[in-house]
């Protein structure tokens, strides 16, 4: 078994996907790449998830992560939201469990305490210790992909 492992983390949504891949060496995460898949606001649901199977088959298949992780479902408010991007759940869970045969799904206050030890700490927080984790310069933008390395970073806290 090697001791690197790459991590592929997604933060669901239909219109806008984020993911981030980081790479673990010993007890430090490098960020490998990360970005967003948009899908067109005029297209059917749909062909907006065939969108984002397509581009998340070409992230696995460039970067081949031992592990993928997403963050839980939580909406208080939209339900139609809420449903449209349950579906997309469902395609970045098909897609993860057809390259690696499972999926780890981190909650939301599990990522914020994992990323910055403040299990109710606000996204600015979260998105400075992610610079901070992964040795970067400035802050992750957009938004998604940020929080796509964090949900990285809490599976390696949480699985190493």
């Amino acid at each position: 078994m090697r001791k690197d492992k790459i991590v592929l983390g997604i933060d669901p949504g239909y219109a806008r996907l984020g993911w981030g891949v980081i790479q673990r060496r010993g007890s430090q995460c490098f960020m490998l790449d990360f970005g967003c898949i948009e899908t067109p606001k005029d297209e059917e649901l749909a062909t907006r998830l065939a969108i984002i199977d397509r581009e998340l088959e070409k992230i696995i298949s460039r970067y081949l992560p031992d592990d993928v992780a997403i963050e839980e479902l939580f909406f208080a408010k939209n339900v139609t939201t809420a449903l449209q991007v349950a579906h997309a759940r469902g395609i970045i869970m098909l897609r993860a469990v057809h390259h690696s045969g499972r999926i780890f799904q981190y909650k939301p206050a599990q990522i914020k305490q994992a990323v910055t030890g403040v299990g109710n700490a606000d996204k600015r927080q979260v998105q400075e210790m992610v610079k901070r984790i992964l040795g970067l310069r400035e802050i992750v933008k957009p938004d998604d992909a940020a929080d796509a390395l964090a949900i990285a970073i809490t599976h390696v806290a949480f699985t190493f």
